[in-house]
């Protein structure tokens, strides 16, 4: 249901104790069963495999959206797009098992006491797909790219950010103008984390920056995109990780449509796919036929959460009583069970209980006679109904929450009409400010920080692209995010994004539905699809947010 924007600490030893994120205790991670989601096909159909890898072979998988390109300057890189970067490219860091972060195409990543100057070093000897070497220069090549781009610069970069300096062969220096605890989070390439990812200069100097034809140091080189058909690469003969990747070739294919996407693979047309969908997370959860996980009953830190977007910025919505009235008009226990099949659940906040972010809210409860009265006093003091559009995507479960929610809105006196249109289209809305109210998922991430650029009034642009993109303004907020980013102390922390749940049921930017649960699903040949590992041969984090690791699957 929805769809993404996103919307996820790394190293190992020295540099993390020196962070202060060193530990999942201290990111606040629920790391029950990080190894894999929760899988009830039994052993062996979990995606991980401890047999002999075999090398070779083609695999086809099946996605439930498009990107707009590869360029972490302009593209937004929602879970299909992590997926695609993590083909091509390499990320900086990784998350391993245990929650804590490890290097990946860096070697090092270390902070000075205050935590605000980040050094990142590359490992030696690695080179993009077109000969040239990944250095030093070349990162601060893109750096400075990332700087100059209006989506990762002057949104995410530009505010904080003092300098970028070369301070080594392999080497780049970055200072920030204050505290910034966990900027190495967002070196681990998930959801809103482009920074992780290092084209080759001769890409980002190519028209359209590359977008089209993307360079990296990744375990697959490009070699064909036809945009909403497939993208294809082939395994990187030269790559920095000695015996990886398995496969010969991989090819993602975007289908929209969830049911066609499951029969694709119960046909054999596809080899494995991801979905959100409660109607086909059910035909496969038990179902021995295949390989199956979801996170339905484990948390990574903070779970996507599928909700209603609004534009606070524009009218109606930047009237808090009129968001009001919309939260109360929904019946978000009868919303799980009619559209969701009780499969979700039922959302009051951004946290789950049990972790030490969670706390109770005052989100409105569902209550549609003060809803009908409220509409009633902002229609009686503007002259006028209270009218908006709600957008969404073709998706079928996406059409029928739509459908559902504009019901409920129109019982208590709302007019409300409908748009729809893709996901990509409906990301660029969102971030434009065209729209009212959107039909949305997001915010899942191993650590709340990784949503300041969504929830931070410093990323608002009245007239031009928002990464907070419901573009509410709350001081209380902002000071609690800059607590939060700027401290060491997991309890403070812990208080800090408590205040964030307890001003978004206040505040009302988003209208929580239900949790999020994503599963992947596969044919049995395909193997270890769950089972990435750190540079260092650790166990890395598996499937974040439908998100999976292409380099270790082989076919058996």
């Amino acid at each position: 249901m929805g769809v993404p924007f996103n919307r996820r600490t790394l190293l190992a030893g020295g540099a993390a104790a020196a962070a202060g994120i060193a530990g999942a205790s201290v990111l606040g991670l629920d790391l029950s069963g990080v190894a894999g989601a929760a899988s009830t096909n039994g052993p062996g159909r979990n995606g991980i495999s401890t047999a002999k890898p075999k090398r070779g072979g083609s695999l086809v998988f099946g996605v439930d959206a498009e990107e707009s390109g590869f360029n972490p300057t302009t593209a937004r890189f929602d879970e299909v797009g992590v997926m695609y970067a993590r083909t091509v490219f390499d990320p900086l860091t990784i998350i391993n098992a245990q929650g804590a972060w490890e290097p990946y195409l860096a070697q090092t990543v270390t902070s000075n006491p205050e935590n605000t100057s980040w050094t990142i070093t590359l490992r030696p000897n690695v080179f993009f797909h077109d000969g040239t070497p990944c250095n030093g220069a070349a990162m601060l090549t893109n750096f400075e790219a990332q700087k100059a781009s209006l989506l990762l610069g002057t949104l995410i970069l530009v505010p904080i950010l003092d300098t970028i300096t070369q301070t080594g062969p392999l080497a780049v220096t970055l200072t920030f103008k204050s505290p910034w605890v966990s900027f190495p989070l967002y070196l681990a390439g998930g959801i809103g984390g482009q920074s992780a990812y290092l084209c080759a200069p001769s890409m980002l100097a190519a028209p359209n920056g590359g977008t089209s034809q993307p360079v990296g140091t990744g375990p697959f080189v490009f070699k064909q995109w036809v945009p909403n058909s497939h993208f294809t690469a082939t395994a990187n003969p030269h790559y920095w990780r000695p015996g990886l990747p398995y496969l010969d070739e991989i090819t993602f294919k975007p289908i929209i449509d969830e049911n066609a996407r499951a029969e694709a693979l119960k046909a054999g047309t596809i080899d494995i796919m991801i979905t959100d969908t409660p109607q086909i997370i059910t035909q496969f959860r038990g179902n021995k036929e295949y390989a199956y996980i979801d996170d339905g009953t484990h948390v990574v830190g903070e779970p996507d959460m599928n909700c209603v977007l609004l534009n606070c910025g524009a009218a109606p919505f930047n009237n808090p009583t009129v968001r009001r009235a919309a939260a109360m008009a929904i019946n978000r226990a009868q919303y799980a069970k009619e559209i969701d099949d009780n499969v979700l659940p039922v959302s009051t906040g951004l946290f789950t209980k049990g972790s030490p972010y969670y706390s109770a809210t005052a989100y409105p409860s569902y209550n549609p006679t003060e809803a009908k009265k409220l509409v009633k006093q902002v229609q009686k003091s503007t002259g006028k109904p209270v009218s908006f559009t709600m957008g969404t995507t073709p998706a079928p479960a996406a059409t029928r929450a739509q459908q559902y929610l504009q019901q409920a809105w129109q019982e208590v006196g709302f007019v409300v009409k409908d748009t729809i249109v893709e996901q990509n289209d409906l990301i660029d809305n969102a971030l434009a400010g065209k729209f009212e109210a959107l039909e949305w998922r997001q915010f899942g991430a191993v650590d709340p920080d990784l949503n300041y650029i969504f929830w931070s009034t410093t990323t608002i642009l009245a007239k031009t692209l928002s990464i907070n993109m419901a573009r509410n303004q709350d001081p209380q907020l902002q000071a609690a995010l800059e607590a939060g980013r700027a401290t060491t102390n997991p309890a403070l922390r812990a208080k800090a994004y408590q205040t964030v749940n307890k001003r978004f049921a206040i505040d009302l930017p988003y209208l929580w539905l239900d949790r999020a649960v994503w599963s992947v699903e596969s044919t049995l040949k395909v193997q270890n699809w769950n089972n990435p590992t750190t540079p260092s041969g650790s166990k890395a984090y598996g499937m974040i947010g439908g998100s999976i690791w292409p380099t270790q699957i082989w076919l058996s």
